[in-house]
């Protein structure tokens, strides 16, 4: 007879286990310490088996008599139920233990010796934001281009169209990676070439006009965030590195006595030398009073241990009421300090270009030294601290011819 509910909530437990039939080969096991398990005997390739359905009452009596059907359905497709139980298992560790981000983290340490740390921290900061929310968890086999796709538009979304397409390519490189370790057998990621439309390149945004450049010199007077930060400010336009440079800058690199300030270039692999004005000196010993006993000039506000943080400059340029999008940016020194200095003060620009560290084809197909043109950049160094000083106090500016 089927079983009924009343009678497998009644069934009591006895000196020995014993079973209620239920029909279909399911049965009820109940032991002496009072567990009550479901089984399905069934026979496969002419042995007798046993395959476990669940416990009592977690797995009720229609939920038991549904997986007896489900495995007796496999059976009369010549499968056995127990085996594909176990490859069932076998597939849910492996999908457990390969999921989008476990093989991401995996490939960015793969690849985390031969990348710079930055680079390594920004594109664990995209997937962490942007990717493992949606993704993480899933199992990187299963994952479709739809589903890679929308986490791009989402992305995409939210105006940051250069960011969805570097997401693509990364996401991309995770996949290839699993190919490699065998964890999945497609890219998906590959096909969604184009699937967001072009990033459309834009400069630096920057200031030009010598009006406008010492109304923001005197707005810098008036910063009323740290030190540090207001150091940076004063000397970012004056000496017109790159931002990442800047705030990462080691006191070690500096020789204030000589005016020099020596460092590796990350971008182009090379050694570069800023001349330093006397007034970017006089600023360097001030904060030196305060960063000097630490390895970075511009040590972060939480943790000195670390440079300050590569949004600081715009984020500071932004509580001055400047939209770093469309008016200054911190990487727009470099190009205001070319245009001024070629424009206004005449400068040559073969030696502009060296002192921003740029490849400057020559006769012999030259590229870039560190100490070419020293002399006049030291002097070009000097000069333009020295308009720009005059800028800020609002005085006369006359090009000298």
């Amino acid at each position: 007879m089927p079983l009924t509910d009343t009678a497998i909530r009644n069934a009591a437990p006895r000196d020995k286990a014993y079973r209620l039939a239920d029909g279909g080969g399911m049965y009820l096991e109940i032991a002496p310490a009072g567990g009550k398990y479901w089984r399905l005997k069934y026979r496969f390739d002419g042995k007798e088996k046993r395959l476990a359905l669940g416990v009592y009452p977690d797995v009720g009596l229609a939920a038991a008599r549904k997986k007896r059907d489900a495995a007796r359905e496999l059976l009369a497709a010549g499968t056995d139920p127990g085996e594909a139980k176990k490859a069932d298992r076998r597939a849910a560790r492996l999908s457990a233990i390969n999921t989008f981000e476990a093989v991401a983290l995996a490939w960015m340490e793969e690849r985390k010796s031969y990348v710079e740390p930055a680079q390594h921290e920004k594109t664990l900061a995209r997937f962490k934001n942007d990717a493992f929310p949606w993704l993480g968890k899933r199992p990187i086999a299963e994952i479709e281009a739809p589903e890679i796709l929308d986490v791009l538009k989402r992305v995409d979304s939210r105006g940051a169209r250069f960011t969805a397409h570097r997401l693509r390519g990364e996401i991309s490189r995770v996949f290839r990676h699993g190919i490699k370790e065998g964890v999945c057998k497609t890219d998906p990621a590959r096909d969604l070439l184009g699937a967001i439309p072009p990033s459309q390149t834009t400069h630096f945004a920057s200031i030009i006009e010598p009006a406008k450049v010492g109304e923001m010199l005197r707005a810098f007077d008036g910063f009323t965030g740290t030190f540090p930060v207001l150091c940076a400010l004063r000397l970012a336009p004056m000496l017109f590195v790159r931002p990442g440079e800047l705030r990462t800058a080691e006191w070690e690199h500096f020789d204030l006595d000589r005016g020099d300030w020596r460092y590796r270039v990350s971008k182009t692999k090379t050694d570069h030398l800023v001349p330093l004005a006397t007034q970017a000196v006089a600023i360097l010993r001030e904060l030196h009073a305060l960063t000097g006993a630490g390895r970075y000039v511009f040590p972060g506000a939480r943790d000195r241990n670390r440079p300050m943080s590569e949004a600081a400059i715009n984020a500071a340029l932004r509580r001055l009421g400047y939209d770093t999008r469309t008016e200054i940016t911190g990487h727009g020194f470099r190009a205001m300090a070319r245009t001024i200095l070629h424009e206004e003060l005449e400068q040559k620009p073969e030696v502009i270009e060296h002192q921003l560290a740029h490849v400057v084809p020559d006769n012999l197909g030259g590229a870039y030294n560190r100490t070419r043109f020293i002399k006049e950049r030291r002097a070009m160094m000097q000069q333009w601290a020295d308009y720009l000083n005059r800028l800020r106090i609002g005085a006369e500016i006359v090009p000298i011819r």
